[in-house]
């Protein structure tokens, strides 16, 4: 991580020797500027307004501009030397609910790193004492020749600075807000909810820069020699006021039909029929098929006699006990009876 601040991080007496690093980066493309005629380079300089002068990077200077135009001429040293405590620390001097600011005062973020080994533990302390509680220090730094007001808060394994807004640059919402009287109905209300319920969670991750990936695609094809991509369907509502029932039912209509186009998509799998079902039908053309003459109930009624029946001839020369299946429990009885009294005629 690139270094932009070092410093210390005091938390009451203790002190957490840290560095500043910036937390995000940019994918947005840049652009140079060129002369249209021969694709030269267009070089911006830096001239005095007085001899017309070219001027290097070390000719150049700071002032402040005062009420009456006078300029007062400030060098680097002169601000660096300046009696200002934030310099090189960030004093925590309260703490709030870490989701309780205003989002609007929230600028730029930057990672907190400890400076060497040695912080480590005070580093580690600080985060999960802030983690546990759900708290956000406050504190102040003076950093890129401004100072600002600052706001330390645990996330995953480090410490996070923000930068805030101080309150008197973040402008009123009354510049912004409608003017007039507004009357919405609880059946419009009752619609966009509905909407907003159609249209799902939104996961931040799944979100790309589309601009950026066109900007790619067309750099390619005029790399390629081919043509550029067909340019987008420009046409839409284009700001008019409509029928504000009308929209949010033909809004839900879309949501939900979009929803569903997505889940036809997905890969579908055969479900099998329940077992049940297949054993029923498979039972039923063999409960059919059984009764088709008297050779094949004797020969299924010597088979189940032999697996499945424990009989005892009596005196008289009858009766059978029998466990036999209910499928086959009847022509079982019926054809060993018959069995059992031809053996006692023959005897």
């Amino acid at each position: 991580m690139r270094s932009l601040w070092s410093g210390t991080l005091s938390f009451g007496l203790v002190a957490v020797p840290v560095k500043l690093g910036s937390a995000v980066s940019s994918h947005k493309l840049g652009f140079r500027q060129i002369h249209t005629a021969d694709h030269g380079r267009v070089r911006l300089q830096k001239v005095c307004a007085l001899d017309e002068q070219v001027l290097t990077q070390a000719e150049i200077g700071r002032a402040y501009e005062t009420a009456d135009d006078q300029l007062i001429e400030i060098s680097d040293d002169e601000l660096k030397a300046l009696p200002l405590p934030t310099a090189k620390t960030i004093e925590v001097s309260g703490f709030l609910d870490a989701d309780s600011v205003d989002f609007l005062k929230l600028d730029t973020p930057y990672f907190l790193a400890p400076a060497d080994a040695a912080a480590n533990k005070a580093y580690v302390l600080m985060r999960e004492a802030l983690q546990r509680s759900g708290k956000a220090a406050v504190g102040k730094l003076a950093m890129h020749n401004s100072e600002h007001l600052a706001l330390v808060r645990a996330h995953d394994d480090v410490l996070i600075l923000q930068t805030l807004r101080w309150p008197d640059e973040v402008k009123s919402t009354s510049e912004a807000a409608p003017t007039g009287k507004v009357n919405i109905t609880d059946a419009e209300l009752d619609l966009a909810d509905t909407l907003i319920n159609a249209l799902g969670e939104a996961d931040l991750e799944e979100y790309t820069d589309n601009y950026a990936e066109a900007v790619q695609a067309l750099v390619s094809a005029k790399v390629e020699g081919g043509e550029a991509p067909a340019a987008a369907d420009g046409s839409g509502g284009g700001g008019k006021v409509v029928d504000l029932m009308a929209a949010l039912e033909a809004s839900v209509a879309q949501a939900r039909s979009a929803r569903s186009d997505n889940a036809t998509d997905a890969t579908v799998t055969p479900i099998k029929k329940p077992a049940k079902k297949t054993a029923a039908k498979r039972a039923a053309p063999a409960q059919k098929s059984t009764p088709k003459s008297n050779d094949t109930k004797k020969s299924t009624a010597k088979k189940t006699a032999a697996k499945k029946t424990t009989a005892t001839r009596s005196a008289g020369g009858t009766a059978t006990k029998t466990t036999a299946k209910k499928a086959a429990a009847k022509p079982a009885k019926k054809t060993a009876a018959k069995t059992a009294a031809g053996k006692s005629r023959s005897a």
